[in-house]
């Protein structure tokens, strides 16, 4: 567990117009994502401090699925209970529960093989689909849950993807940090985010 940050943080959302559009107006709210493959397993998705790599993000979506207008929703996340991926302790936790995951599996083999994580199959070499991540993930959250101990509400991480910034260098030209919300009240306000100037406007 980790409150060693500012607990207030602005998060961004890239999504789709009308969901969007309803989220501002206070007609719905975000919608968890519970994708086997999400990087920080269960949890409503969010760019922190990253505004531009939401819009790339939903500019993104909207290419692959050819349905709707990008938009971006900000807003203000109280980090609460945090599982923050860049403190050790909480890296110890996630390492512990890949290892408890992995002796469940090897005791039931109905459960089958452990998941993997693997590229996108783009040819970029990002491992864009963390299914062993994810599980681990889970499955420390059910583990917490089943011996009484308070929940997560946020999950915390930074990625480093994208290849090189330029040629030789250390940093990666997509690094980011994520945050998933899994306790929904900790998302305090939302706020409409502008598209940057540099971007088509939807």
């Amino acid at each position: 567990m980790s409150r060693l940050h500012t607990s207030f943080v602005l998060g961004y959302h890239g999504c789709l117009r009308i969901p969007g559009e309803k989220i501002l107006s206070g007609n719905s709210f975000f919608e968890p994502s519970e994708n086997a493959y999400d990087w920080l397993g269960p949890g409503v998705y969010f760019w922190e401090s990253d505004p531009d790599r939401a819009w790339e993000w939903a500019h993104n979506k909207v290419a692959r699925k050819s349905c709707g207008d990008p938009f971006v929703v900000g807003a203000i996340i109280d980090l609460g209970n945090c599982l923050d991926l860049m403190a050790q302790d909480n890296l110890k936790l996630v390492k512990y529960a890949y290892e408890s995951l992995k002796a469940t599996h090897a005791a039931d083999p109905t459960l089958g093989a452990l998941p993997v994580n693997a590229a996108s199959g783009k040819g970029d070499g990002d491992m864009l689909l963390r299914r062993l991540d994810c599980a681990a993930l889970q499955h420390l959250h059910v583990g917490l849950e089943s011996a009484g101990e308070p929940p997560f509400d946020t999950v915390r991480g930074l990625f480093t993807e994208g290849g090189p910034l330029y040629p030789g260098s250390g940093f990666q030209a997509k690094t980011h940090i994520q945050i998933a919300v899994r306790t929904l009240t900790n998302i305090k306000g939302v706020f409409r985010v502008e598209s940057p100037p540099h971007r088509p406007r939807s």
